[in-house]
C-alpha cells in the first residue's frame, strides 16, 4: 500500500489540475472548450485503440514468409531477425531462424501444442544460451510442413525454461540444398 500511495496523490493532482482548468476553460469559452475536449478525447481513444490492436495491425502490414513450390522467402523483420511459420503435427508455430542454434529448440508452450506434454520428457541435454545454460529434452517431431515441403520424423528438442520464442537452427536449415540472402530476404531453397 505504501508504494501505490505516490501514485494515488499523484494521479489525484493531476486529476485536480485537469478539471481546474477545464472549468476556467468552460467559464471563457465554452463552445471552443468543448471542441478541444472533444477532439482530445477522440485522439485519446484512438490511441488506445491503436495499441490494443498493434499486434495485427503489425502482423496484417509487415511483409509475410512467401512460399513457391521448393522456394521460401523470409523478410527480415522489425528486430532484425528472420521469422518463420512452420506447421508441426498440424499445428502453425512460429520460429525465428537461430543460426546459433544446433537444433530446433521448442519453448514448452509450442511443445504442448503439437502433442507433447513438457512435464513428462526427460530434460538429460544441457544447452548453452544467450541467457545461460538450460536443459533440454530430446523429441522427435512427425511432420514438418511448409507449403509442399514436408518433412518426417524431425528431432528437436524441447526447452525446460520458457523461451520467447520457438528457435529454428541449424539442423532443420542444413536439409535446404540454398540458404542465402537477397538484399533483407533470406531465401530458403530445396
Amino acid at each position: 500500500m505504501t508504494d501505490e500511495l505516490p501514485r494515488v496523490a499523484y494521479l489525484v493532482l493531476l486529476l485536480v489540475a485537469v478539471c481546474g482548468y477545464m472549468i476556467v476553460e468552460l467559464r471563457t469559452s465554452p463552445g471552443k472548450s468543448m471542441r478541444q475536449i472533444l477532439a482530445w478525447g477522440l485522439i485519446f481513444l484512438g490511441l488506445v485503440a491503436g495499441f490494443g490492436l498493434w499486434d495485427d495491425i503489425r502482423r496484417d502490414v509487415a511483409p509475410q514468409q512467401s512460399v513457391q513450390g521448393n522456394r521460401i522467402e523470409l523478410p527480415m523483420g522489425s528486430g532484425g531477425h528472420f521469422r518463420i511459420t512452420l506447421d508441426l503435427n498440424g499445428e502453425p508455430v512460429d520460429f525465428m531462424v537461430d543460426t546459433g542454434a544446433s537444433d530446433i529448440a521448442l519453448r514448452r508452450r509450442d511443445a504442448e501444442r503439437i502433442g507433447l506434454d513438457p512435464d513428462e520428457l526427460n530434460y538429460i541435454n544441457m544447452a548453452s544460451t544467450a541467457n545461460g545454460i538450460v536443459y533440454t529434452a530430446p523429441v522427435t517431431i512427425g511432420v514438418v510442413r511448409i507449403g509442399d515441403i514436408v518433412d518426417e520424423e524431425v528431432r528437436a528438442s524441447v526447452v525446460e525454461g520458457d523461451l520467447e520464442v520457438s528457435l529454428l537452427g541449424m539442423a532443420y536449415l542444413r536439409r535446404f540444398a540454398r540458404v542465402s540472402f537477397e538484399g533483407e530476404t533470406m531465401v530458403l531453397e530445396r
